[in-house]
């Protein structure tokens, strides 16, 4: 059934109007018309056959059922009806009958509607003209059937084959055999998998059974009689069915491919994914051109400069994402400046189904940055990746480009691993934490050590005041030497009130609390908002309390400085009176020539630095408590790249898996050295190439233990690392804060990726990446961007850099596989990816002259699955060469 789709594009609607390739209907195959049911005694719930037929289209209505096959045995005079009636409602009815042979094994044979007035004619040449018998048997035997129906235009179906009359119960050894393997024979009708038939034919259908087996294998669908519309309820009665337009072709196709096109009522059905919907251009190369996409393959063809490259740049440009290298680069700048040209616009609708299904319109006007639009065309404060998270689009030879750098296909293995949400939330949070670890240790060594240098000059002032005693000076000083002392206590009663002001002001700072998120606005449409809004009075009467507070500590603050200042007031009358005597003390020492000024300037001097004992100690204390949070940060930070890189082998072991055989993926940790190199350079500096180079070829490098042997110094750098002598004395010397910088660094994984180059059957020979050819190396990569995400991919000729034996034997298989699960947009000029591919959309592009320019357009009658004539005429000539030269080819090649 077909999807709305949501879009206020003028142009985008335009686009949904063409065709759109194949997709699935359900189809029942096997239903019987009224008259049926009289001739072999059936009952039934109807008294007449309008009854019966309204019915049933109902049913099928009611059971979304578009497309039927009414089959009665040898006839086709009954089945008129019930045939008018459907096609009246709607739905699509393959004229046809159920045939048996001269051996008794029963074939539905389906026809196009433009053959129902030669049906008649038809049975007769299979050898039934007495309509009078029940149930007549042709003349002919199921291969000589088969054949003769072919010829007719039509397409047989094994009827029931595992059960009475079936082909499998009823013929036996060669017969059976010839039968089975007759290329005539394409499908077979079970009423439910293969994998449920009797064990005796089991083998038959999954062809594994030798005597049996056929180079393809023959589809199985599901498909029984239909005797009443309850029976179109069953499962075992219908299956979906892709094609392009329904018809006789369509199912030659479907059943010439069936992974790709049958999906039976027990199969999953295909999970909703991210989806390019259409595509418009207005101005440039294109203008005027409307794409339709489909959900899974589509392939774009069409002769060199008939614009297949730039749909693809069209498509990266809208989506805001940027080449990968110079050259890439280049060309895409190139197709934006002389191909779509500057004012032309390019709309590009998509599908998003999580976290529920929702379409945006992505609109970008060269040279404007892109805009985002909802269903209702209001623009959102959202970019295009946003809304199609995960989408990948590669120019051509792009793809090798990420086999430069074992980090760029790391990135490739992080689609396959299943991140917790808030991974990197707290990955930043200890980034930052960390940081702010570093820079509180930094601060309290840096005090420190500013207290141990001025603590460096208490010996010799200590020194020098012993002297001036054993002089008797500070006896004879005692007094004004005591208000030194004083003086000092003074300025720490001042000093103490400083932090308990600072603590006020930030208590101040916290009010108003911001109450924006609990506003009516904000909480309208919440069920239960009533309640919530409540939390407004709560934090309102907290910031009061708050308030009062901060108003108690200021008042509190403010009398405390008062008293202090009152306290100094009485202490500076009586420092007055000693000063006075002081002042008499220090002429008379004058007169001696000894300089009283100088023992009281050293005690103040002593006063102030005695303190600093005491602080310091407190600061050994913080640098411990803040050394062991640092420890505790960096168990959790290495933890979690750890946990990361776990997940990252997983799922390089996950790739592996499911291309054995094909591509296998290792993981390194912390294999990616260049932000430690970086950190060197800037922080240490100097000839550190030797240095740098040792770090770089160890398999395996622990920044914690490399921090540590730098902070013990050069000889534990030489003994553990193999370093340089002079380098390693270069580097223990470094700023502390440069060892925990180095503790704090992250050093991504590298991936190595392997490729089997060995033909099938042949030893398996494995090369690394760096080993193999360009077109080796963008075969293993393609296979990895082939595999389990549910964003599109978008690749322009990726054949370019590949051989033709690993897209056939490697990327196809690949690629059908898993464009059941998301959306592939090729171009290409190889016929092996839309043909063996089965692409539901190929879409021709070619040029003409239009107000005397050359133009890019699409004809409507190009645009479809290869189960359409136009369509398969036109991969025909631009693919393969045209028919003649197809069959010179394989004539040549003796197939």
């Amino acid at each position: 059934m077909t999807e709305s789709n949501k879009t206020r594009s003028k142009a985008l609607i335009e686009a949904l109007k063409q065709p759109n390739g194949a997709r699935f209907y359900r189809c029942a195959l096997q239903v019987n018309p009224f008259a049926y049911h009289g001739r072999h005694a059936k009952q039934s719930q109807f008294q007449n056959e309008a009854d019966y037929n309204a019915a049933m289209v109902e049913a099928c209505r009611a059971n979304h059922i578009e497309a039927i096959a009414v089959t009665d045995h040898y006839r086709i005079s009954d089945s008129l009806g019930l045939i008018q009636a459907a096609r009246a409602a709607g739905i699509f009815v393959f004229g046809g009958f159920e045939a048996a042979s001269d051996d008794g094994v029963h074939f539905l044979c389906l026809y196009d509607p433009d053959k129902d007035s030669s049906l008649e004619r038809m049975i007769g040449q299979l050898g039934v003209r007495d309509h009078k018998v029940l149930s007549p048997n042709g003349d002919k035997n199921c291969i000589k059937l088969m054949e003769c129906v072919r010829e007719q235009g039509g397409i047989c179906i094994a009827a029931h084959v595992a059960a009475d009359n079936g082909l499998l119960a009823t013929l036996e050894g060669q017969p059976r055999v010839n039968a089975w393997k007759s290329p005539d024979l394409h499908a077979c009708a079970l009423p439910g998998p293969a994998s449920d038939a009797p064990q005796n034919v089991r083998a038959i259908l999954e062809n594994k059974d030798a005597a049996h087996k056929r180079d393809r294998p023959v589809a199985t669908i599901n498909a029984s009689d239909v005797n009443s519309p309850e029976d179109l309820v069953d499962p075992r009665s219908s299956c979906y069915i892709k094609m392009s337009a329904l018809s006789v072709e369509g199912l030659r196709q479907a059943f010439l491919d069936p992974g790709s096109r049958i999906r039976l009522s027990s199969d999953p059905r295909p999970e909703p994914h991210a989806e390019f919907i259409a595509m418009a251009w207005e101005g440039g190369f294109l203008d005027g051109t409307r794409l339709h996409f489909n959900g899974n393959l589509n392939v774009l063809v069409g002769g060199r400069g008939t614009g297949k490259s730039t749909v693809i740049e069209s498509l990266r440009y809208a989506l805001a994402i940027d080449p990968i290298g110079e050259e890439a680069t280049k060309a895409h700048q190139g197709v934006l400046k002389y191909v779509l040209k500057s004012g032309t616009k390019v709309s590009l609708l998509v599908r998003s189904h999580h976290p529920a299904k929702h379409d945006y319109t992505i609109e970008r006007t060269i040279p404007n940055p892109p805009v985002v639009k909802d269903e209702f065309g209001d623009v959102l404060n959202l970019s295009p990746r946003d809304v199609v998270p995960g989408v990948e689009v590669f120019g051509q030879h792009e793809i090798s480009e990420l086999t430069k750098s074992r980090e760029k296909l790391t990135l490739l293995l992080e689609r396959f691993v299943e991140r917790d949400p808030n991974a990197g939330a707290q990955k930043a949070r200890l980034r930052l934490e960390l940081e702010r670890s570093r820079g509180r240790i930094t601060d309290v060594q840096r005090e420190m050590k500013l207290i141990e240098e001025r603590l460096g000059l208490l010996p010799s002032l200590e020194e020098t005041q012993k002297r001036f005693q054993e002089a008797g000076l500070e006896e004879r000083l005692k007094e004004k030497s005591l208000l030194v002392r004083e003086e000092r206590v003074l300025a720490t009663i001042r000093e103490r009130l400083a932090p308990i002001a600072a603590l006020r002001q930030e208590l101040a700072d916290l009010v108003p609390i911001d109450t924006a998120f609990l506003s009516t606005k904000a909480l309208d449409g919440l069920p239960n908002g009533a309640i919530l809004a409540e939390g407004v009075g709560i934090l309102d009467r907290l910031a009061a309390q708050v308030r009062g507070c901060s108003e108690q500590m200021e008042k509190a603050l403010g009398a405390a400085d008062g008293e202090v200042s009152a306290l100094r007031g009485k202490w500076d009358e009586k420092k007055q009176a000693v000063e006075a005597t002081y002042q008499a003390l220090l002429r008379e020492l004058q007169k001696s020539k000894i300089d009283g000024e100088e023992f009281i300037r050293l005690r103040r001097q002593i006063e102030e630095l005695r303190p600093l004992r005491e602080k310091k100690e407190n600061l050994t204390r913080d640098l411990a408590a803040h050394q062991g949070s640092r420890r505790n940060l960096l168990d959790e930070w290495f933890n979690l790249q750890s946990a990361e890189y776990r997940a990252l082998e997983k799922a390089a072991k996950r790739v592996t898996r499911k291309l054995t055989g094909r591509v296998r993926a290792m993981v390194t940790m912390g294999g990616n050295r260049e932000p430690l190199e970086k950190l060197l350079r800037e922080s240490v500096g100097g000839n550190l190439a030797a240095l740098l180079e040792r770090l770089k070829s160890r398999d395996s490098l622990s920044l914690l233990d490399f921090a540590q042997r730098c902070r013990e110094g050069k000889d534990a750098l030489i003994s553990a690392y193999n370093f340089p002598p002079a380098a390693a004395e270069r580097l223990a010397q470094a700023a502390p804060d440069v060892f925990m910088k180095l503790e704090e660094l992250e050093l991504p994984a590298t991936t190595s990726v392997e490729l089997n180059t060995s033909s099938e059957g042949e030893p398996e020979t494995w090369q690394t990446i760096e080993a193999l050819s360009t077109g080796q190396k963008a075969t293993a990569v393609l296979l990895l961007l082939l595999l389990e995400s549910e964003a599109p991919l978008v690749v322009d000729q990726p054949e370019d850099d590949l051989a033709n034996r690993f897209i056939t034997d490697g990327v196809v298989p690949t690629m059908k596989d898993e464009k059941r699960k998301r959306q592939f947009v090729f171009s290409t000029h190889n016929a092996n990816i839309p043909v063996l591919g089965d692409a539901e959309l190929i879409i021709g592009l070619s040029t003409g002259i239009q107000n005397e320019t050359v133009q890019g357009r699409v004809s409507e009658r190009h645009m479809g699955s290869i189960d359409m004539q136009p369509v398969r005429e036109m991969v025909e000539e631009i693919l393969e060469g045209g028919k003649t030269a197809f069959e010179m080819r394989r004539q040549k090649y003796g197939f």
